[in-house]
């Protein structure tokens, strides 16, 4: 609790103050340690030089005659000097000095220098008065009676009056620098800390604006090159996310909402169809065996509907998983004669041709560019799978036909496209299946949403210099509106918002397209035909030179 406490205090003051005070206490410390050093190191200096006047003085007293038998220091030894000179016997009893009456009270207290001290001593002592008032700095050292033999101790000094005005002035003058110093420096930090954190009293605000639902608002610009610009960017490119994120989430909300009402009215309709011909069974409504068998084939159709529109669900459930691919290199001129021929097996009254583009090698001028592609990101109807397993069946047996088996005569062999090549293979690094999936229903959605007999065409090109293989499947029909070509890829769109099953589908079969391409790192576009129609542009990168097939596993 003890330790803890500190804690508290320290986390309850604002930045600001914080940054403020350390600052000051740093100056503190520092104008501190230097007046400290600074008279440490005057002082000194100025008591060496003291202690060399001493010195010089002492030198020159060795010459004076010294009477010790009668106590006294001929000649007037010890008259008016600038130093301080005594004579003390040899317990450090006071003999006789040269102070006045008047300055009696500043005589040093001596009776320390005993003869013995006084032979060890080594350099200067200072030495105050019997008050503390006064200091005095003296060297002392014993003298001796040449005829007697008689030894005292001769004390020679200086007082420190002026040595310890000048410490004491130059403390105060420093003191009142230093203070003058702490108190313009924390006057400056505050006001340079105020005015550094005033983006960050903008920043808060903003968050608390944000805190209380209005995500509209955004930080003001600050200089880039600063933390707090750069602070100020980040939060604002978050907020932006955040504020695309609410509103993909409102709108994926709706979406469900809408969506929700078409699967559940598409479910139910063949969920009353195959319940009423349940209960007409039940009450022995159906008494002839075609009634029965008229209505146990409605209950077939009405349960392969709903199990189409749940395999759609299924797969879009798997593709969010984000599955690894099983990926392999896959060609796309195959997969599309192979997707004409279930298109035509499918729909006899149809023309499916394949044509492939050789890629330019080199830039042309006469090059136009193509129609800016539009956003892929929404769905039609699911395409109906009916038929594609039959057609296929025939297309492989047609082409174990060119290949030299034969056809019985009473089967008739199916459409059959003329294949043609690349000089550079459309091969891409892909999962066959999930790309066969693609090209059947971008050709179903065509079917549905053109005019009986419309012809479908499947141009398969190499764009060199970009490293992708694109397959554009063109349909001659009424084309998808410039409006509507951003949404169409979107998950429970549909183009028709009308509930009947024949035109307007569950929104989901294009959305399983977009996902499958992106997953490929591809993606798929809707360009306008030229004479009326829509082309939709699956484009894939192709693959890479320096792609190793991975090993095989052995089977156990």
């Amino acid at each position: 609790m003890t330790a803890s406490r500190p804690l508290e205090w320290w986390d309850s003051i604002s930045l600001r103050t914080k940054i403020t005070g350390v600052t000051v206490f740093i100056v503190t410390a520092g104008l501190l340690v230097a007046g400290v050093g600074t008279m440490s190191v005057l002082r000194t200096y100025l008591l060496d030089r003291v202690d060399d006047n001493i010195k010089s003085a002492a030198a020159d007293i060795t010459a004076w005659q010294i009477d010790l038998d009668t106590d006294s220091i001929s000649s007037g030894s010890l008259g008016p000097s600038p130093f301080y000179m005594a004579l003390v016997d040899y317990s450090g009893k006071l003999i006789e000095d040269n102070l006045d009456k008047d300055e009696a009270h500043l005589r040093p207290v001596l009776s320390e220098l005993t003869l013995p001290t006084v032979i060890q001593l080594e350099g200067a002592v200072t030495l105050q008065n019997a008050t503390h008032t006064s200091q005095t700095r003296v060297v002392a050292f014993p003298v001796e009676n040449v005829d007697t033999g008689n030894v005292a101790t001769l004390v020679i000094g200086q007082r420190l009056d002026e040595t310890n005005a000048t410490i004491t002035r130059y403390t105060a003058i420093f003191l009142g620098f230093a203070l003058s110093v702490v108190v313009l420096s924390a006057a400056l930090t505050r006001l340079l800390v105020t005015s550094t954190f005033r983006p960050l009293r903008e920043v808060e605000a903003t968050a608390a604006a944000i805190a209380g639902g209005d995500f509209s608002q955004r930080l003001p610009g600050a200089t880039p090159n600063t933390e707090v610009g750069r602070l100020n960017r980040s939060l604002n490119v978050m907020l932006g996310r955040i504020d695309r994120a609410f509103a993909d989430r409102a709108r994926t909300i709706d979406q469900m909402r809408r969506f929700v009402g078409d699967a559940s009215h598409e479910l139910r309709t063949p969920l009353v169809s195959v319940r009423g011909y349940a209960e007409l069974y039940r009450m022995g409504a159906l008494e002839k065996p075609e009634d029965v068998a008229q209505a146990m084939e409605r209950i077939e159709k009405e349960a392969i509907r709903m199990g189409e529109l749940v395999e759609d669900l299924l797969e879009l459930a798997r593709a969010d998983e984000k599955k690894p691919l099983r990926l392999a290199p896959v060609d796309l001129l195959p997969l599309a004669h192979d997707a004409a021929l279930d298109a035509m097996a499918q729909a006899p009254d149809r023309t499916v041709s394949v044509r492939v583009e050789e890629p330019e090698l080199a830039p042309s001028n006469s090059i136009q560019s193509e129609p800016e592609p539009a956003n892929r990101s929404a769905t039609t109807g699911p395409i109906a799978f009916a038929g594609a397993q039959l057609a296929r069946l025939r297309s492989l047996r047609s082409r174990s036909v060119r290949q030299g088996a034969s056809s019985p005569a009473d089967e008739p062999a199916a459409p059959e496209a003329e294949y043609s090549t690349l000089v550079v293979p459309a091969v891409v690094l892909g999962e066959e299946n999930k790309l066969r999936q693609v090209i059947t229903n971008l050709i179903g959605n065509a079917l549905r949403f053109t005019p009986d007999g419309s012809p479908i065409d499947l141009v398969v090109r190499v764009d060199a210099v970009r490293r992708t293989a694109q397959l554009d499947i063109v349909d001659h029909g009424e084309g998808v509106p410039p409006q509507i070509r951003d949404k169409i890829f979107q998950r429970f769109w549909r183009a028709d918002t009308s509930r009947t099953r024949e035109t307007g589908g569950s929104g989901l079969g294009l959305a399983i397209v977009a996902a499958i391409v992106d997953a490929h790192k591809g993606n798929v576009t809707v360009l306008e035909t030229p004479g009326g129609g829509a082309t939709f542009r699956l484009t894939l990168p192709l693959l890479p030179d320096d792609y190793v097939s991975p090993p095989r596993t052995p089977k156990s």
